[in-house]
């Protein structure tokens, strides 16, 4: 009796993720480190998500950076990781996603058994201050896929898939504590990380092509069939999502940063009023993502 007890809550759950999560002109904050970053250049896990989601005008902002940390080291230019974090917490304010999806614990995860108490309550600090600055309807905790260990003379990752799996027990268990959706990337990638990335820890695009839907599933969606994903509409689709996100990049990461905002803007801090005009470009983009949305959905 427990037993069907226990699987009639599991359904349950599984299909409270599908329908709820997100909803009608939402705005998702993707956010996290190398795997989320690079998932932009080619588009696969966001065109997954978007025909999965079957929901009107989703937007899309990919925050994630490489090498970052949940105290925000990798977002510092040249001061400490304080100034990285209130960053990013200026960028949520300014955004006030609706769901913000969360991927940390590559980096930490080198640092093995005696790093998890500071990542933990670092990932705490993350978590109140991504509530309080965004205050989103969502937060999804995503566990970091495991590493692949490639031929010689790269090196065996098969230890640090151990610590990554610590890491991933520690996420779920955070979630767990803070009444948050819990999405375990790691199990559902599983032994399968043969021949998806570059060096063993960052995805190439056939990776993202294999990694989009599995991390669509996780999230409690039905990923898009490959004939969907891989048809004409889907590559149009996904080829506009690149250029979106090319667009929003470089408006909050201009390459010239020092000179617009930082410590040489009196030299040509003048042109940091050049960056809004990126806004109607990447309107014009999510119009186009939307009708494709549209047209794509009904090669199902």
């Amino acid at each position: 009796m427990s037993g069907r007890i226990i699987l009639l809550i599991t359904m349950l759950t599984a299909l409270r993720l599908e329908a709820s999560l997100f909803e009608d002109n939402d705005t998702v904050v993707l956010l996290g480190n190398t795997v989320i970053e690079r998932a932009q250049k080619y588009g696969h896990l966001e065109t997954s998500l978007t025909l999965a989601a079957e929901k009107k005008n989703l937007k899309f902002r990919n925050l994630a950076w490489s090498g970052d940390t949940v105290f925000g080291h990798a977002r510092s230019y040249f001061g400490p990781p304080s100034e990285g974090f209130s960053r990013l917490k200026a960028d949520l304010t300014q955004l006030k996603p609706n769901v913000v999806i969360v991927c940390y614990g590559a980096v930490a995860a080198f640092d093995g058994d005696k790093g998890l108490p500071e990542f933990i309550a670092g990932y705490e600090e993350l978590l109140d201050m991504i509530s309080k600055s965004a205050k989103p309807r969502e937060i999804i905790l995503v566990t970091p896929p495991p590493a692949e260990t490639l031929a010689k003379p790269m090196p065996d990752m098969a230890e640090h898939n151990i610590r990554l799996a610590a890491y991933a027990k520690a996420i779920g268990e955070l979630a767990k504590k803070r009444n948050l959706r819990f999405a375990d990337f790691h199990a559902e990638m599983g032994a399968g990380v043969k021949g998806l990335t570059d060096n063993g820890l960052h995805f190439h695009e056939q990776g993202y092509r294999v990694v989009g839907p599995k991390f669509t599933k996780v999230l409690g969606l039905t990923p898009p069939s490959d004939s969907v994903l891989d048809g004409e509409n889907g590559v149009k689709l996904r080829e506009t999502i690149v250029a979106k996100n090319k667009l929003f990049f470089h408006q909050w990461r201009p390459a010239n940063e020092t000179y617009l905002r930082l410590f040489r803007k009196h030299e040509q801090g003048q042109n940091v009023k050049e960056l809004p005009m990126f806004d109607p470009f990447i309107e014009e983009r999510e119009k186009q993502i939307e009708a494709l949305r549209l047209t794509t959905i009904t090669d199902k």
